[in-house]
């Protein structure tokens, strides 16, 4: 895809604990469903593991980072190498919204939201992600959902990813600055 479509823009913080970021994908609808419901399509570009296909069904994503790129983690990353993420569904409308909680710290989980729409041949997909706690949330959140999205694109495309977290290490102080400390 082209730089000029919005690929590589950033995010926007849409209301308090919220970060909205937008990028069109190659192919119809029902292939980008496919690589946010299934394990073995979500891994190669976020994390592996079971999403139920139900209201109230569970989440369960296991992220490997060192498996979508070929760069190693920085030291302060290293630790969340084999990190799983548990949620509960919150919304399944195939293939246009899937959302699930998302934990966020001691409190209430936040959301994470995907829609896709049809644009011509490809796919627009808007990722929301809600009541995220603090701007440090938002901050991390949003740098990763741009890196993990990146990685998505070249996938899709047939490209590979070689810097995952020269990428996360550029792209953070972007959002820092966007959404202040």
């Amino acid at each position: 895809m082209n730089e000029h479509i919005g690929n590589n823009t950033l995010g926007v913080v849409t209301a308090p604990g919220t970060v909205c970021i937008k990028r069109v994908l190659p192919g119809p609808v029902e292939r980008v469903w496919a690589y946010l419901t299934e394990s073995d399509k979500r891994r190669k570009w976020l994390a592996r593991g079971p999403i139920s296909s139900f209201v109230g069904g569970d989440v369960e994503l296991t992220f490997h980072h060192s498996e979508l790129s070929q760069d190693p983690a920085p030291e302060e990353y290293k630790k969340y190498e084999g990190h799983t993420n548990k949620g509960k569904v919150t919304r399944y409308d195939p293939p246009h919204i899937l959302s699930y909680t998302w934990p966020d710290g001691p409190n209430e989980p936040s959301e994470v939201t995907f829609e896709l729409a049809a644009l011509g041949n490809d796919t627009q997909l808007t990722i929301t992600h809600t009541r995220l706690a603090s701007r440090n949330s938002m901050v991390s959140v949003a740098a990763g959902w741009h890196v993990h999205l990146a990685v998505l694109i070249a996938h899709m495309e047939g490209r590979q990813v070689k810097d995952f977290w020269e990428n996360h290490s550029r792209i953070e102080p972007e959002y820092q600055q966007l959404i202040g400390n």
